[in-house]
């Protein structure tokens, strides 16, 4: 599973080792705070996906995970059925245009995102 690890200067996504041949990715994606601009709960994560997987795995209504291309830029997905998750819009220039996690710690990863003090491990 997914663990989202905030500090006072970035979030980072570190894979499971099956997740990061899933999502064709060999680093854990770390997005720097002051490039994420909004952070959304949502109950199904599914419906955010956008674009044509590139890299990446994808089983509909299943998994998802990798690199999304997009006309709105590149988003990563993170994404197993039944779970609820958190949609992180980064700003312009990022590497990402946005991330697409399942997490069951949403509402803790926003506290989290919005405290000047934050640090530790989520889910």
């Amino acid at each position: 599973m997914v663990s989202l690890l905030v500090d006072s200067r970035q979030l980072e996504l570190q894979l499971a080792p099956l997740e990061r041949v899933l999502a064709h990715r060999k680093e854990p994606v770390r997005i720097p705070r002051d490039r994420i601009a909004k952070v959304q709960l949502v109950e199904d994560p599914f419906p955010w996906l956008r674009g044509v997987r590139a890299p990446g795995t994808h089983v509909p209504g299943r998994l998802a995970f990798g690199t999304w291309k997009s006309v709105f830029g590149d988003d990563f997905a993170a994404v197993r059925s039944g779970r609820p998750g958190v949609v992180i819009d980064l700003v312009e220039g990022s590497e990402f245009v946005r991330l697409v996690v399942t997490t069951r710690h949403g509402v803790a990863l926003a506290k989290a995102l919005q405290s000047d003090e934050a640090a530790g491990e989520i889910g």
